[in-house]
């Protein structure tokens, strides 16, 4: 088929690589806020596993091609199908540029809407087209898993009203459907809401997870036998039940406020979606807090190591993430930060600039500890999870770390001679 992709969102970037791979003769035009120089130098896409390797090998060989502007997109053969993936703050945009771009697609073709808009949009895209259909095709890739969720699928959530629509993407997307029947049917309307809904799920096992931490804390309780406790029972099980400083990213905490704002037009408010934003914001703050209380409020001139500033690792990406509230508190006290992260600095050093109390490192995660007093965990990078204790130990002076993701054995931290502080979890009281 002759696929034209439009967008600069991951999305975007996975479809191009995977559908070019795979034959179908694929036109990238991503947005304007974005284009392919600018693409091809930042860290969030260099840093997905496999996935810069296959776009350029789909443009060494031919597969794939690479335009700047509308009327580079158009004119040759038309397409037979027009895949959207913007950011929901692009919709209008993406509207109109539907409009333009009518004209290179054949007829009878299908757009793809794998963007997160408000529930509808795909039918208002639709309107927008002369004759053609539109779909709706949740985005389900992971971070630090792009090319792997979207080649090698557990499901594709499609809103379809059109069975021929519904036959032209199963042509479309056959390679990535043969081990096994991965595609769910729905009306386009259903799956734009079950998108969002399921963002908002796992957020609220996440914020329940965090407020049972906190109760278990102030209990005196480990909350990793509550964790277990809950996951063992069939009816929860363990995904998404592990308490943590916070999530972010730019999919779950943009679905969130989505799911908000469709609440709020339909005239009901959600107040459970309030809470489980408000407990992850105040849980961003909780290794400050921890910090604060260890040392009775006497902050300012200390030296805190962090390790992990990405949302979530095998990312680059620091949208909403942890680190930056928690930077902005340290820096208000007059903490000076030692920062780590093996693919995160650009995008940290983009966002808050040469700050005076900040140094930054990408090598040995034990450079960041020396002369730092206590080391708080961020992002459960790989590389953080068996350090060489006893040299660990020895630089940090006061013997602290603050373990944010509950990595760490609380009982062989203290026999290596250090304080721990996870959430809801302590080796000494």
């Amino acid at each position: 088929m002759r696929v034209l992709i439009h967008g600069s969102e991951l999305a975007a970037a996975s479809a191009a690589a995977a559908l070019s791979w795979v034959g179908h003769r694929v036109t990238w035009l991503p947005h304007a806020s974005a284009d392919w120089p600018a693409l091809s130098a930042s860290g969030w896409l260099t840093s997905e596993p496999e996935l810069m390797r296959r776009l350029e090998e789909g443009l060494s060989q031919g597969s794939l091609r690479l335009v700047a502007d509308e009327g580079d997109a158009v004119g040759g053969e038309p397409f037979d199908v027009f895949w959207l993936a913007v950011s929901p703050d692009q919709r209008q945009d993406a509207a109109d540029s539907v409009e333009r771009l009518m004209s290179g697609l054949c007829p009878g073709a299908v757009l793809v809407n794998n963007s997160t808009f408000p529930v509808g949009e795909t039918e208002q895209l639709e309107s927008r087209l002369d004759g053609c259909r539109a779909v709706a095709l949740a985005d389900l890739l992971e971070e630090g898993r792009a090319w792997e969720t979207f080649t090698r699928p557990s499901r594709w959530l499609l809103g379809c009203d059109d069975d021929g629509a519904e036959r032209q993407v199963r042509e479309l997307l056959r390679a990535f459907n043969r081990r096994r029947e991965v595609f769910q049917r729905m009306p386009r309307r259903a799956a734009e809401l079950t998108k969002l809904a399921i963002n908002g799920m796992l957020a609220t096992r996440i914020s329940y997870m965090n407020d049972i931490a906190g109760l278990a804390d102030s209990l005196g309780v480990d909350v990793e036998y509550v964790r277990q406790g809950m996951g063992a029972d069939s009816r929860i099980g363990y995904e998404y039940l592990y308490p943590g400083c916070g999530f972010g990213g730019p999919n779950f905490s943009r679905d969130l406020m989505r799911l908000a704002d469709v609440q709020s037009a339909s005239g009901r408010h959600s107040a459970l979606l309030d809470q489980v934003l408000d407990i992850n914001e105040h849980k961003k703050e909780t290794l400050f807090r921890k910090l604060w209380a260890h040392f009775h409020g006497r902050l300012e001139g200390r030296r805190v190591a962090i390790w992990g500033a990405a949302f979530k690792p095998g990312t680059a990406r620091i949208d909403q993430a942890p680190v930056l509230t928690l930077l902005r508190a340290l820096w208000a006290q007059g903490v000076r930060v030692r920062l780590h992260d093996p693919a995160a600095i650009p995008a940290v050093l983009a966002e808050v600039g040469e700050h005076p109390l900040l140094e930054v490192f990408r090598g040995d995660p034990l450079e960041a500890c020396e002369g730092a007093d206590a080391l708080m965990l961020v992002t459960e990078w790989k590389a953080y999870w068996n350090p060489d204790w006893p040299r660990l130990a020895e630089r940090l002076g006061e013997k602290l770390l603050l373990d944010g993701r509950n990595i760490y054995d609380p009982a062989h931290v203290a026999a290596c001679g250090m304080h721990y502080r996870g959430i809801g979890r302590r080796a000494d009281p």
